[in-house]
């Protein structure tokens, strides 16, 4: 607070996004600066208690996934309105943990797709969730009314892995989705395996980047793929 009050005086400083979850710490911070600098909360779960503090307003997660909600839990807020806001957290707050349930963004992304706004592709270094968060984010993402109850699973987002076999010369190359019972998700051993003369890269998000990946590996290439593709 000592900081942000020195930085508050500077006069191409503005506001401050507070995300540290500390709510002592947030009220020491607001409490230390003008009225004209701005304290925006970093974390969608405590945009009630900043705001009661004194604070403007969130720079949202959650917004990507219900911009309406968060715009009109923040509008009730700032308007003293808590009824209505308090109605709102309590109903999609939730959601607002689960964005958290892996590395951001990876579960906003999924949620996306989930609802249809996005494919769910991810670039390295970002990876597909792991099954069972996944699943967990599914069912909060169904509770709170963003998606049907689905007949089944979600579908995990496609991944797909790169066999390089250098017994199977010179420097076989072959492509394979994660789920095919010859990958097991980079674990498998096809029919052969000999791992010091073979190896799983991967996974990549797209067959796209695997076939690049592939074309880019050193060696005489004879690329080819599994009949999972």
């Amino acid at each position: 607070p000592a900081t942000l009050a020195r930085l508050a005086e500077v006069p191409n400083i503005v506001a401050v996004k507070e995300a540290s979850g500390n709510m002592t710490q947030i009220a020491e911070a607001i409490a230390s600066v003008p009225e004209h600098f701005l304290v925006f909360s970093g974390d969608d779960a405590v945009t009630l208690p900043v705001i009661a503090l004194g604070g403007v307003g969130i720079i949202s997660v959650a917004a990507n996934e219900i911009p309406h909600e968060m715009a009109a839990l923040t509008r009730a807020a700032l308007a003293n309105d808590w009824a209505t806001a308090r109605t709102l957290n309590r109903k999609y707050l939730p959601l607002m943990q689960a964005n958290f349930i892996e590395s951001s963004p990876l579960p906003v992304k999924a949620v996306l797709a989930m609802m249809g706004k996005i494919e769910e592709v991810y670039r390295l270094p970002l990876v597909p969730m792991r099954r069972d968060t996944r699943s967990k984010l599914q069912r909060v993402v169904t509770d709170v009314g963003l998606i049907s109850k689905p007949a089944g699973p979600v579908p995990e987002a496609a991944a797909f892995f790169i066999y390089e076999n250098w017994a199977a010369g010179p420097h076989k190359i072959v492509v394979h989705r994660a789920t095919c019972g010859q990958c097991s998700h980079g674990k498998g051993r096809p029919s052969g395996h000999d791992p010091n003369h073979a190896k799983w890269h991967g996974p990549y998000a797209t067959l796209p980047e695997a076939r690049e990946v592939a074309h880019a590996m050193t060696g005489v290439l004879i690329r080819s793929e599994c009949k999972c593709i």
